[in-house]
């Protein structure tokens, strides 16, 4: 491409690359089917962000910016140069044609976040750009413009905004319920987002391994020489797949709180996207492209999601996504089922080997603190990676 081509479009001095570019390319290419349909559904009620934005006073946007803006380094050619030249090439690549400001603070906890309404900005930790090598750090800065590219700002304030909202109702009965409820179903939404930017960072990077290097030394820290990646990739499956119906459900309130899914999840299922048709069409140039955005069917994307959601439940090695696959197959012995896969239930005397014949066993939940919640949860503010990237 000619210098001139760069020029009109806004990436002046883009550095050299051997990467595809996705001229055009729609976020429906690449976000989650169930993220997809909340976007277009969203999209589709006509002055929902005007009035959302009205209502930005109430938020600490502005107040953010000017923070970054006096106590952070801003990216530029003069300052972290490397970080500048990444973030050029995230956007051209994915063809965003306005690049968002970004900002590196000072903080030793590994992060990255796009926030903002109407203009995103994107912010790393010193801590992450420590952490990550160049095409490591690639992959998290493609996320961030996947963000940005999706729009998710403007969505992911709501949650921020219902969350404190709920804190403040919290005397008023059945309030708290009714807006911690719309609370977890944007949780789920934020967690299928993230899946989305992962994406997104893989197409911006175009390497496959450095971004499974960036979610492992995310996890496992700065330590690369005593991890491995296909190591890592087997403690997903067996995240998925051990355990019984306790498991289970001991997973799904673990999850409940937090804005982003499991480290080592993130990981396989950016792999399992990378292996599929989709990826592989959208690196042979055929992709949905942001001019047909305003003709998307949001009866379409909703069924795409109900379709997605039936096969991870088809698909899941997870008990209690078993039970749920046999159960809708029609399959017999429910009962059966059940108590097998809760371990068994105690017969006869206290003690005594289960009715059934299945091996019996501790019958208490596991977790730090016996409750199934995670010691520390996610700060819904954390927008980016959430410590995560």
């Amino acid at each position: 491409m000619s210098d001139g081509d760069h020029e009109r479009n806004g990436h002046e001095n883009v550095p050299s690359r051997q990467r595809r570019r996705f001229e055009g390319i729609s976020s429906r290419a690449y976000e989650h089917p169930a993220d997809r349909s909340a976007l277009v559904a969203l999209r589709k009620l006509s002055g929902f962000d005007t009035v959302f934005k009205a209502l930005s006073g109430l938020l600490p946007e502005r107040s953010l910016r000017l923070l970054f803006l006096s106590d952070s380094v801003r990216v530029s050619d003069a300052q972290f140069a490397h970080l500048n030249d990444m973030l050029r090439d995230a956007c051209y690549i994915l063809d965003l044609e306005k690049v968002p400001p970004m900002y590196v603070n000072q903080d030793p906890q590994p992060n990255a976040m796009c926030i903002g309404l109407d203009d995103p900005i994107i912010v790393v930790t010193t801590g992450l750009v420590e952490l990550l090598d160049e095409e490591e750090m690639r992959s998290v800065i493609g996320h961030e413009v996947g963000h940005a590219l999706s729009g998710h700002a403007v969505y992911r304030t709501i949650l921020l905004f219902l969350t404190n909202l709920a804190v403040r109702v919290a005397w008023i009965p059945l309030g708290n319920l009714a807006i911690m409820a719309i609370v977890t179903a944007l949780r789920e939404w934020f967690r299928k987002s993230e899946l989305s930017a992962d994406r997104a960072g893989l197409l911006a990077g175009q390497d496959l391994r450095a971004s499974m290097r960036g979610l492992m030394k995310i996890a496992g820290g700065n330590h690369l020489h005593e991890m491995n990646v296909d190591a890592f990739l087997e403690q997903a499956e067996e995240y998925e797949s051990a355990g019984d119906l306790r498991d289970s459900v001991l997973k799904i309130l673990n999850v409940l709180p937090r804005t982003h899914p499991f480290t080592a999840v993130r990981a396989a299922e950016l792999k399992k996207w990378a292996e599929s048709r989709d990826y592989q069409r959208i690196m042979d140039g055929h992709y949905p492209r942001r001019d047909a955005d305003k003709d998307t069917s949001v009866s379409d994307s909703f069924r795409q999601s109900a379709a997605s959601y039936a096969s991870d439940v088809k698909s899941s090695k997870d008990p209690l996504m078993k039970l749920v696959s046999d159960i809708a197959g029609g399959a017999g012995d429910l009962g059966g089922r059940v108590r097998r896969g809760f371990g068994g239930f105690a017969g006869g005397t206290p003690g005594g080997t289960p009715k059934d014949g299945a091996a019996g066993g501790d019958t208490g939940d596991s977790g730090a603190d016996g409750t199934g919640q995670t010691p520390r949860e996610d700060r819904p503010e954390d927008e980016g990676t959430d410590g995560r990237a």
